[in-house]
This record gives structure tokens, sequence and C-alpha cells, in this order.
């Protein structure tokens, strides 16, 4: 691969706000989460200085389509199943504190999920997904989730799936990964843009 990957997570939804895990459950974009996938064009601007993108895939929920639309992506996207956030079972819906209600001092990516993937299930799809990218010639942007995304880069630097407990990623975050010399790197991690009114502090609530 001779580019960079560039990685968009999609604008806030109604459940990542309160910060319940939102893996499957297919939900729109709020209307703050709308307004920052709007600002994402901009940052990605930043980024690509007047580069162009090679390939754009996204995961198929709408909440990722409707980021990829709204910053200027969505012509030619290519929906890739392998980009769905982490299937999250039982705890689909909860937040972290319900959680450890039952589990106490539970962390998704030291104690995983019940009825759901394995951080390593998640790492195979995201490194189907990067064995993809690497054959294409030019930059790349991936619009997706915030789990999935955080195991991706973790993957893109030959490290453990559980590696992304370190990679906080906001909505509507943008990051690049790239190169130093034949050295996978993280050149960039969590641009956001300043949206006037929105909520998000920066930190991912479901991020433990």
């Amino acid at each position: 691969m001779t580019g960079r990957v560039v990685l968009v997570r999609h604008g806030e939804t109604e459940w990542s706000r309160r910060g319940r895990h939102t893996g499957t459950t297919d939900l729109p974009l709020t209307a703050a989460g709308e307004a920052a996938a709007a600002g994402v064009a901009g940052l990605l601007a930043d980024v690509l200085a007047g580069s162009s993108l090679a390939a754009v895939y996204t995961s198929p929920l709408r909440r990722a389509r409707r980021t990829a639309d709204l910053a200027g992506l969505g012509a030619g996207a290519v929906v890739d199943p392998d980009l769905v956030e982490w299937n999250y079972g039982e705890q689909e819906g909860r937040t972290t504190a319900e959680i450890r209600q039952q589990r106490a001092g539970w962390t998704l990516w030291r104690d995983g999920v019940t009825g759901g993937e394995t951080a390593a299930e998640v790492a195979v799809r995201a490194d189907r997904v990067l064995a993809r990218v690497r054959v294409v010639q030019g930059d790349v942007a991936i619009v997706a989730h915030g789990h999935l995304l955080r195991v991706l880069a973790a993957r893109w630097l030959g490290c453990p799936p559980e590696y992304g407990r370190f990679l906080a990623l906001s909505a509507a975050g943008v990051s690049v990964l790239g190169h130093e010399y034949a050295t996978p790197v993280l050149e960039r991690w969590n641009l956001t843009a300043s949206i006037p009114g929105a909520a998000d502090d920066g930190r991912d609530p479901t991020g433990y």
C-alpha cells in the first residue's frame, strides 16, 4: 500500500450519547451527530491536504452510512459487512455502569461479553478489512464504529486487539494510519471539529 488509511467514527446517536453499548442495533444520528458528521468534511480536507481518496469503505449500519454522506464520502463508498460494530451480545444497549452492577470492575477489553463476539473474533474481521485496504494504491477512508476502529488500529500496528483500550475515539473523530518508512504508525488520532452546542466531551463513554 502506498497511501494512508483515514478512519472516521460515526457521529453521535442517542445511545452513544448515553453511553449505551451499540453494536448491531441500527440507530440514526442525533441532530448533534449530524452536525458533527458534516464537520468531518473540514477535518478530511485538512488531513488529505489536496490529495484524493482512492477508495472509501463504510459499515452497512445507517449511522455510519449517514456520516459518510454528510462528510462528503458517500459517493462511490463500498459497504463492507466486516465493518459492523462489535457484537456485544447480552451487553447490547447497556451502559458500563449497569453491567458493573452485576460484574464488578467489568471492562469490555479484559472481560468481553456474553453471547457476542470476542476481541479475537473482531480482530479477524479487522484483519480482513486491512488485507483489502493494503492492495489499494493511494489513500483510503473507512467510516465505521468506535470499538471496531480501535481494534483495526491496533491490528494495523501489529498489536493484539486488546491494545485498542489505549485508543479512545470520540464520535465523529478522525484518525490517520500511515507508515514511517516501512513501519506502520499512527500519524494522527482522534481529531474532532468544534461544533457549537455539541455535548461530546471527547471521551467515549463506552470505552472501558
